[in-house]
């Protein structure tokens, strides 16, 4: 009778497993379609540091100025606006487990940056701009890892490492220098990985 017994907790084990697997395959597939974001947010995070590095390290005209700024803001609202729709449109489809936990990984990447800014205005009675970027980049490295973790996505890990690294780099410079690593942070860890997970994604 125990041998019967175990049996079934086995095949149940198996079955776990399978869906497991199964679940992270999905998920996978629909990393490819949100490789997307990644370019989107890649670019827009990008631009904006290196918009910022730039306007600190050149001198340019109010017009040029004015122009960098409308396009950083144009970019960003049609970032944020495609980003909801392609969230709203996904969740019509198939959801798993997965991924609605990475969802709320970058959510409280979100929340973990405005908590940071909150304790170091209640510690420091102002915001350390030099402190605030590295730490920000610590905490999106830290997203980063997590998430071609879970997927097993070797390129994720890789950029998040990178990121983390460039984060303790960027402590020991100036905040203009600091604009520039970040900006290029953004490059290898969203842009790269989110234009090759991209075009993959209509061969798997």
């Amino acid at each position: 009778m125990e041998a019967a017994n175990q049996k079934p907790a086995a095949f149940d084990e198996k079955q776990s497993i399978q869906v497991i697997k199964e679940m992270i395959q999905v998920s996978r597939k629909k990393l490819r379609n949100d490789g997307i974001l990644f370019i989107l947010w890649g670019w827009t995070m990008f631009y904006s540091y290196i918009n910022n590095y730039i306007q600190r390290t050149f001198i340019l005209t109010f017009q040029v100025k004015d122009i960098l700024g409308y396009a950083g803001y144009a970019l960003g609202i049609f970032t944020v606006v495609f980003t909801i729709y392609h969230i709203v449109k996904q969740r019509k489809k198939v959801q798993t487990y997965i991924g609605i936990s990475l969802r709320y990984v970058w959510v409280s990447v979100f929340f973990c940056q405005v908590l940071i800014n909150l304790i170091q205005g209640n510690v420091l009675h102002n915001i350390n701009f030099e402190l605030q970027h590295p730490i920000f980049m610590v905490v999106i490295a830290f997203a980063i890892v997590v998430t071609g973790g879970i997927l097993r996505y070797k390129l994720l890990v890789a950029g998040g490492i990178v990121f983390g690294m460039l984060a303790y780099i960027s402590s020991f410079l100036a905040l203009r220098e600091q604009l520039l690593v970040e900006a290029i942070a953004w490059l290898i860890a969203f842009i790269v990985p989110g234009h090759i997970l991209y075009s993959k994604r209509k061969s798997h």
